[in-house]
């Protein structure tokens, strides 16, 4: 048996699917092939297990103790594991075959691998990641739930930031499939602004497990209510057709121009703005993303200058991630919210206006294999935008020229309402 095989066996372990794909590989290295016949025991009850068990092929049968009529019986089948590093409260019982029998052993030694800190990195601690990989972390409650955090230095605009939703709702979803299978699209819909002091539980739902796709739903729950669902589909690499008819634009190269910093310290210093906007940027509390941005026609134009709806931009994320693919898919979904619905607003914008937005839901299909840590061209047209609905669709190429994303969101568009006069009493 050779080790890739392995690899897609123990990804299909549902205990497993939560770990980085570093540890699984490593995990795939130091497993031992025992075999069984058919009523051959595995475990005896009472005897010291070597390690964690996970069956390859066959069925085996767990006794409980032999206590009165209360003994408990059950099958375990492909996929399925018992042993030691499962738990620490397992039950001593007899495991027998009940066929040809075929288990994966990780060695008591070993087992430390069945835990990590991070869900993206089996050798590196949270803390010493990049923001936005910490951002995207989640703690594993169950099989299928998980709890992200939105940390005090994360992007949010009063609420949880949309991005963030559809980063680690994909993020859930991910580590409960196979690592060899990729997210190629998602959509999802916001229902609910969500608070950014509270724990969101994301609750992913199974929908289908297939030899070459998976498909996962993931409710994010706050309060007991649901906030933000994504549907997700996954597919493992398979040679096929390639062509490409979109052609990146010609822009400057990113390492030319200037960043959100450069620019806010140029804004705030530039004659030619009015000093109100000066002194507005200078005061406002300015919080650095996890993902450097760098626009390809800076201008003097403020948020109150009309403007064509289109915009093209350069981003990448600060710092260096894994290499899983997983995680740089992750980044981009939380990433391609930050700006997105805005460019809706363009043509609308002037002197005075307040406006709200909202993302009402986005969509996202990937075409190729990306680095999110790498420049990425953001392309993004607003074809329309009708009661109060704005719609933009976006493109995204790497420094080759090859189309790697192809997104669309609506968003709730309008002017912001003015505050409701406080009644006073005439008394």
């Amino acid at each position: 048996m050779n080790t890739e095989s392995v690899v897609e066996f123990l990804g299909n372990v549902p205990l497993l699917q939560k770990l980085p794909s570093s540890s699984l590989r490593k995990i795939a290295q130091v497993v031992l092939l025992k075999r069984y016949g058919k009523g051959d025991y595995v475990v005896r009850e009472d005897q010291t297990w070597d390690g964690c068990y996970f069956i390859f092929e066959g069925e085996a049968q767990v006794s409980g103790p032999a206590e009165e009529d209360n003994r408990s019986e059950f099958l375990l089948k492909q996929f399925d594991y018992f042993g030691l590093g499962i738990s620490g409260n397992v039950h001593s019982a007899d495991i027998v075959a009940m066929s040809q029998l075929t288990c994966l052993v990780l060695p008591r030694d070993y087992c430390p691998l069945l835990e990590t800190n991070s869900i993206w990195q089996s050798d590196t601690t949270v803390d010493k990641c990049s923001l936005v990989e910490r951002i995207l972390q989640l703690d594993p409650l169950e099989l299928n739930i998980f709890r992200g955090i939105t940390l005090p230095d994360a992007p949010k605009f009063g609420k949880v930031f949309g991005g963030q939703f559809m980063g680690q709702a994909l993020a859930a979803a991910s580590k409960t499939v196979d690592f060899l299978k990729i997210v190629h699209s998602l959509h999802s819909y916001f229902l609910l602004v969500g608070d950014i002091d509270i724990p969101i539980i994301y609750q992913v739902h199974r929908i289908r497990d297939g030899n070459n796709f998976a498909t996962r739903r993931v409710d994010a729950v706050q309060k007991g209510n649901i906030i933000f669902i994504l549907v997700a589909s996954f597919q493992k690499e398979q040679q096929g057709f390639d062509h490409q008819e979109s052609t990146i634009p010609s822009v400057p190269d990113p390492d030319t121009l200037l960043s959100l910093e450069e620019l806010r310290e140029r804004r705030i210093t530039d004659p030619h703005l009015p000093r109100s906007y000066r002194n507005k940027v200078a005061t406002a509390n300015f919080v650095p993303w996890p993902i450097e941005i760098r626009f390809c026609d800076p201008s003097n134009s403020t948020n109150q200058t009309k403007s064509p709806p289109r915009l093209n931009y350069w981003f990448r994320a600060k710092g260096k991630l894994s290499d899983d693919q997983a995680l740089h898919r992750c980044v981009v979904a939380f990433a391609s919210d930050l700006i997105f619905s805005g460019v809706g607003l363009n043509p609308h914008r002037r002197k005075g206006l307040r406006s709200a937005s909202l993302s009402l839901d986005h969509a996202m299909w990937f075409h190729r294999p990306l680095r999110a840590d790498d420049w990425l061209l953001f392309v993004i047209v607003s074809p329309t935008a009708h009661e109060t609905r704005g719609f933009v669709t976006g493109e995204m190429f790497n420094r080759n020229g090859e189309l790697v994303v192809s997104l669309t969101q609506e968003a709730l568009l309008r002017e912001a309402r003015p505050p409701k006069p406080s009644v006073t009493s005439k008394l």
